[in-house]
């Protein structure tokens, strides 16, 4: 019996600096090791949102070391879920990919208030994909 192949998948927004970065920790943390997980942005950001950083050691995730990746066709070529947040058009598309729209608040120029909202609910939206996934979340 084969074990099958551990599923990809690839947050995009913009900046990568926000909403992708906090998608990307949390699968990785709650997929622990089950899932290959990317994160990129079509116009990156010099740095990862420090608004976002705090919002996410808050609940025991550091990213303090994450820096903002450019997306490339390669990234998109080998996932198997792109979901998008917010990046329109500068996303590319390739069949045989299965492609989610997120439409998440954008957490640029926010303090961690406004961020903590967008982190919980991008959470949960993690949480279903793992069980679409057939996936148990880590505690």
């Amino acid at each position: 019996m084969s074990t099958p192949a551990v599923p990809s998948v690839l947050f995009v927004c913009v900046h990568n600096a926000g909403r992708s970065q906090m998608a990307a920790a949390f699968l990785t943390h709650l997929g622990a090791g089950r899932v290959e997980v990317r994160s990129a942005g079509s116009a990156p950001a010099d740095t990862v949102n420090p608004a976002v950083v705090e919002a996410l050691a808050e609940v025991g995730i550091d990213i303090s070391a994450e820096v903002p990746k450019v997306l490339t066709v390669e990234a998109v070529q080998a996932s198997d879920v792109v979901i998008t947040m917010g990046c329109g058009d500068a996303c590319p598309y390739f069949p045989g990919k299965r492609y989610l729209d997120w439409k998440l608040e954008d957490p640029a120029g926010q303090g961690v208030d406004a961020v903590r909202p967008i982190r919980d609910e991008i959470e949960q939206r993690i949480r279903g994909l793992l069980a679409e996934l057939g996936i148990e979340a880590a505690a």
